[in-house]
């Protein structure tokens, strides 16, 4: 499989403490199977569907640190990527190193604290399904820094930005997978930042059609506490039959389903507490009762 074009997203891995929960908890949701990897670096988990990579299970080698899912976008060449990481205003939290031969991997810190990591791919280029249901989809970011991180994220990766469209409901959770034909929001008044921005690979046109990720804007509705963050999106066949099958399965349901122009999607946790969003796509164009 070819490597993934430069800043699109890739891969994501989720850390956790107690991985034969996660094996038992996601394999339920989204029918995926599992095969543990060794690696000079540790074991890790990969999560298949249909016997393609979709994901990947990690132990947290510390308890301190968060159980929580990240995100890594493509790079060609991972130690000049960390350079202009650490030129845009953004911070290096663990340098590249190959991953015996799967792949280089690092991870930063954009200037508004979310985390990502970059992938430069040897064997292994990342997701080998996406966009289906059971499978990556999207992914955005949340911050209170949107001059600096769009900035930022124009430098290290190129990416063009539009605004969205606007949604009936505010984030979190910009609408993902835009569709083709849909028309951006003009700028917000007074030149300040649109609440979202979509995201396209340099080279591309800067269009909802061409989009690969999002900045999203936390606003006054988002607790102080919560700090900037990615969410990553998982295409489902029912949002509302996810969310059943996650209270179900000892996980939560942080934002509750409503529908928008790209499909109904919700805001959920798992049994450990690492959140992540579904999105029926399936659905897009239309409204509930249609």
């Amino acid at each position: 499989m070819a490597a993934f074009a430069e800043g699109v997203p890739c891969w994501a891995d989720v850390l956790l403490s107690d991985l034969a929960a996660g094996r038992r908890f996601y394999g339920e949701l989204f029918g995926w199977t599992f095969q543990e990897i060794a690696t000079d670096y540790g074991t890790f988990t990969r999560a298949l569907l249909g016997g393609k990579d979709v994901a990947g299970l990690v132990p947290k080698p510390d308890g301190r640190m968060p159980t929580v899912w990240n995100i890594y976008f493509a790079a060609r060449d991972a130690p000049a990527t960390a350079v202009r990481i650490r030129e845009a205003g953004g911070r290096v939290i663990t340098p590249p190193v190959w991953i015996d031969e799967f792949c280089v991997m690092a991870t930063a810190a954009d200037p508004g604290g979310a985390v990502f990591g970059i992938w430069q791919a040897g064997s292994h280029a990342g997701f080998a399904r996406r966009g289906t249901p059971g499978s990556y989809g999207w992914t955005e970011v949340h911050t209170r820094q949107p001059r600096a991180v769009d900035a930022f994220y124009r430098a290290v990766f190129g990416y063009g930005m539009t605004p969205s469209v606007p949604s009936s409901a505010p984030p979190p959770g910009a609408s993902p997978a835009p569709p083709p034909g849909t028309s951006p929001a003009p700028p917000s008044a007074e030149g300040s930042p649109a609440d979202v921005v979509l995201w396209t690979p340099h080279g591309e046109p800067p269009d909802p059609r061409h989009a690969i990720g999002g900045r999203v804007v936390m606003g006054d509705e988002y607790p102080a506490v919560l700090p900037a963050h990615f969410l990553t999106y998982f295409v489902v066949a029912d949002c509302d039959q996810t969310l059943r099958t996650v209270h179900r399965l000892g996980g939560r349901v942080l934002k509750t389903a409503e529908d928008t122009p790209y499909g109904r999607f919700a805001v959920l946790a798992d049994n450990q507490g690492a959140a992540f969003a579904v999105i029926d796509t399936s659905t897009a164009g239309r409204t509930r009762g249609e």
